[in-house]
């Protein structure tokens, strides 16, 4: 069963002084809210919050129709007598020897049965446990069925296992009663260690000053004041101050009727949640603060990120090799037939690189991608990314709190290991143009061959005049254009046609060269930049996204 799920079939409360569905909420979201920020904030922070849903929900599981209360008071302040004033039984050992005992007493008002697991729960031992069932006939003892009242053992116990008990009784009880004696009760371990630690459950505090039967009238009220005023600083002004004294049973009317209301309420659970909550959640606030800007981590501070990748991946490397590889295709597209040949003997640059020609598809693929021949980054490199991954980070960790700064610089660098290889891959996958033809080299490499074949006319005419005059055969008269004949026109006019149109083509293919280089560099930084986003930037937004959602989670827990 979860914690909602427990808590909802524990709370039927419908006075409306604590409101069970509200209390229900908070509960599920202090839940969420520790799944949220458990993978990034330190474990020691959580402890408490922790304990609280764990014990939260094992409480209400266990029966609404018991109020544990605790006496719980220094050696010498008559806690135990006390203890058995209440009982009207002889339950608990008296005695002015420390430590007199270093377990709970536990006196139960009606049958032991249903309350057997909650005592267990709480950890009193079987043979601690007393009932009161034999006097419930009567209207006095009636009104308190369903108290389960303990008694502690001393909080300055000289041993340290008594007061380790102590502390974790006191985190299990409902209610607590702080037992003080006349000449101790501005002791200073009692206010700063336990009662100070207390100031938002003064809903469930009651603090008695107890064996006031020592002391006149007059005195208990001077006692009376000053214990309120000291209550007071430490932040439990509202908590109920009462006289009391196991010696004299008139004295403890108005603290049996003060347990009687609390046992008819049944509300002294809720108020321990609800006052467990608030404290626990002073803390939590301070790690959560102003909501986190998302879009911090995506302007300049990634476009930092993206240079330094970019460096790294070797861009400038592949632009340039984009570059060269339009001029060496424009050349074996566009240049004089002849000398294509000697064009094909040098290695595209792209080529060299080992980038392939195939352009990248939207699908998912398997094929494996080769690696590319870039060189690896040097220390330089290595160091700019260093420096901007701490940038995100930093940029990221500014308007947080710092403790979430550690967990944000973590998730910058969490796979760090993996780059070089996406880098790689991102490169060998961008389509950087080498299989891209342009429609004008190919009218431009038709018109050379037709100068080409202009001049094989012009020659083979010319060829075959001279044929004619060496085998004494009447002579050619070859058709002249102005002075000059037709067959020489057509050599010369192809040969230095074409060469003509190469020369007067070149700045051309330089403007497309830089085109195809400014090309290749967008592709190639729009990769890189996928890469940075998926490596370093969405894991930071991952921790964000957290913090987002668990500032929204602990704004339900503090509300009241």
């Amino acid at each position: 069963m979860s914690l909602v799920e427990k808590v909802r079939a524990a709370l039927t409360s419908t006075d409306g002084r604590i409101d069970a569905e509200d209390l229900v909420q908070r509960l599920e979201s202090l839940a969420k809210f520790l799944r949220l920020v458990d993978p990034y904030l330190p474990d020691a922070e959580l402890v408490a919050a922790h304990t609280l849903v764990e014990r939260a929900g094992n409480r209400l599981a266990l029966s609404r129709d018991h109020t544990v209360v605790a006496l719980a008071g220094s050696t010498g302040s008559g806690k135990s007598s006390l203890f058995n004033a209440l009982a009207r039984l002889k339950l608990s050992p008296v005695g002015v020897r420390r430590p007199t005992t270093g377990a709970a007493h536990a006196c139960v008002w009606g049958p032991l049965e249903p309350a057997n697991r909650l005592l267990d729960w709480v950890g009193v031992l079987p043979r601690q446990r007393f009932i009161r069932e034999s006097a419930l006939d009567g209207d006095d003892e009636a009104a308190l069925r369903g108290l389960v009242l303990l008694d502690l053992p001393d909080f300055d116990s000289i041993e340290r296992s008594h007061r380790l008990e102590v502390d974790r009784l006191l985190g299990l009880v409902d209610e607590i009663i702080w037992v003080v004696d006349p000449q101790k009760y501005g002791d200073r371990i009692l206010h700063q260690a336990y009662l100070s630690q207390f100031s938002t459950h003064a809903g469930v505090t009651i603090v008695v000053l107890n064996q006031a039967d020592r002391l006149s009238t007059q005195d208990t009220e001077t006692v009376l004041g000053d214990l309120r005023r000291l209550l007071e600083e430490d932040g439990l002004s509202g908590a109920p101050v009462l006289a009391t004294s196991a010696k004299q049973p008139g004295m403890l009317a108005e603290l049996r009727g003060t347990l009687e209301k609390t046992v008819a309420d049944r509300q002294a659970a809720l108020r321990r949640l609800a006052g467990d909550l608030e404290s626990v959640s002073v803390p939590l606030t301070e790690m959560i603060g102003p909501p986190a800007a998302e879009d911090e981590v995506d302007r300049a501070t990634v476009r930092q990120l993206t240079d330094a990748l970019a460096a790294s991946a070797g861009v400038n490397a592949v632009a340039d090799a984009a570059a060269g590889s339009y001029r060496h295709r424009a050349a074996a597209s566009t240049g004089w037939p002849v000398l294509r040949g000697l064009r094909k003997l040098r290695a595209d640059p792209l080529h060299r690189l080992h980038m392939s020609d195939k352009p990248p598809t939207d699908s998912v693929s398997t094929d494996i991608v080769p690696r590319t021949s870039l060189p690896e980054a040097d220390a330089a490199q290595k160091s700019a990314i260093g420096l901007s991954v701490r940038a995100v980070a930093g940029r990221a960790a500014a308007p947080l709190p710092p403790i979430w700064a550690p967990a944000l610089a973590a998730a910058s660098r969490s796979r760090l290991g993996d780059l070089p290889d996406a880098l790689d891959r991102a490169v060998a996958k961008t389509d950087v143009g080498a299989n891209r033809t342009p429609l004008w080299w190919r009218g431009v490499g038709l018109l050379q061959w037709l100068f080409v074949a202009a001049a094989i006319f012009g020659l083979g005419w010319l060829l075959s005049g001279y044929g004619v005059r060496v085998l004494g055969l009447p002579e050619l008269h070859h058709p002249k254009v102005g002075e000059v004949p037709l067959p020489t026109l057509l050599l010369l006019g192809g040969l230095l046609g074409g060469v003509l149109l190469w020369l007067l083509l070149k700045p051309l293919v330089e403007w497309g060269a830089r085109r195809a280089r400014a090309r290749a560099e967008q592709q190639l930084r729009a990769g890189v930049t996928e890469v940075a986003r998926e490596y370093v930037v969405a894991p930071v937004r991952e921790v964000l996204n957290a913090y987002a959602q668990a500032r929204e989670a602990l704004t339900t827990v503090r509300s009241e």
